[in-house]
């Protein structure tokens, strides 16, 4: 199947927004995220973040990913 120029593609990883988080995944809570974003540089959580402006994107796949790197269970 061809793709036309009226059809889109979704990113292949979800963002979002710090505020919204809680609302896909009960932990961590928006405070302990906000933690992690200020320590991003040291604690290897830097790559799941992205900046828009001042608003900050969580990309979702890349956060687990550095959750499952922090407990040494990459795959």
């Amino acid at each position: 199947m061809t793709k036309t120029a009226t059809q889109t593609t979704q990113p292949a990883n979800r963002l979002i927004p710090v505020p919204e988080w809680n609302q896909h995944h009960p932990w961590p809570p928006e405070g302990g995220l906000r933690h992690l974003i200020f320590h991003e540089k040291t604690n290897g959580f830097a790559s799941a973040f992205k900046r828009v402006g001042r608003r900050v994107l969580i990309d979702e796949a890349e956060f687990f990913a550095c959750v499952d790197r922090q407990n040494g269970t990459s795959k």
